[in-house]
């Protein structure tokens, strides 16, 4: 089977100088196919992945796109197979038409393949391509590696999440139930009578993620500041998320393990 595992990476500044420069390449890829898509769809021409990675042939050739041969040529094509997966769930009606990606956006990522082991773990480091032997902080082992995305999250934060083969291990068959009630004031309360009490992290918070966001309106636009300020603010909203997601695993993995 294969599972998802998140690392915390650790770029030096060359390495996020490139990262980064992928990052807006992923994009501007994503967009100029989208783009070129809705202009065929206009005239009644049918276009797919085939056409869209034509254009971006095309788009390498010509001297103003000439940065695009310094990233990842995988992750340009992924980005374009992002699309028509996109568009393919439109077409089904799964979800609302593609939109135009913003570089403002509160977190991005682009995804590349392992081809001839090109991508592999080595210590405390992995292997991408373009990018070389990037440091990470690895949490557990893992086997073979399918494929990885580079995330950059709205705090300046780098994760990479592997997609991985593993053998599951089967847990021993339990013949007893248990209901589970999903509430509000409480968080759950399960058929045996036990009720796990709501943590409302935000509410928590909200007085410090309210002070943040009165800093950051008064800061100038377009400065300096703001741009941190951005980033305290989005701090606040990491820590939420985190709190949240640990809640959630720790109590989902009780749950499964009894």
């Amino acid at each position: 089977m294969n599972k998802g595992v998140i690392f915390r990476a650790y770029p030096n500044k060359a390495q996020q100088e490139l990262i980064n420069k992928t990052l807006g390449c992923s994009r501007l890829v994503y967009n100029k196919g989208l783009a070129f898509r809705n202009e065929k769809y206009a005239k009644g021409e049918k276009t797919g992945y085939n056409q869209t990675s034509a254009m971006l042939t095309s788009m390498k050739k010509e001297e103003k796109y000439a940065f695009l041969n310094e990233v990842d040529s995988i992750a340009l094509q992924q980005a374009l197979r992002d699309l028509e997966n996109a568009f393919v769930r439109f077409f089904e009606k799964k979800a609302k038409h593609p939109v135009f990606k913003s570089k403002h956006h509160y977190q991005l990522s682009y995804r590349t393949l392992n081809q001839k082991n090109s991508i592999r773990i080595e210590g405390n480091r992995i292997r991408l391509p373009k990018i070389g032997f990037l440091k990470i902080k690895q949490s557990v082992e893992v086997g073979h590696i399918n494929n990885v995305t580079v995330r950059r999250t709205a705090t300046g934060k780098y994760f990479v999440v592997l997609n991985v083969d593993f053998e599951p291990e089967k847990k021993e068959e339990c013949n007893s139930f248990t209901g589970i009630d999903v509430g509000i004031k409480s968080f759950y309360t399960d058929s045996n009578g036990n009720v796990v009490n709501n943590p409302k992290y935000l509410e928590k918070s909200q007085e410090k993620l309210r002070r943040e966001q009165r800093k950051l309106s008064r800061k100038k636009k377009n400065s300096k500041n703001k741009q941190k300020q951005r980033k305290r603010v989005a701090r606040v909203h990491e820590k939420i998320v985190n709190q949240r997601n640990d809640f959630i695993h720790k109590i989902t993995t009780k749950l499964v393990n009894e």
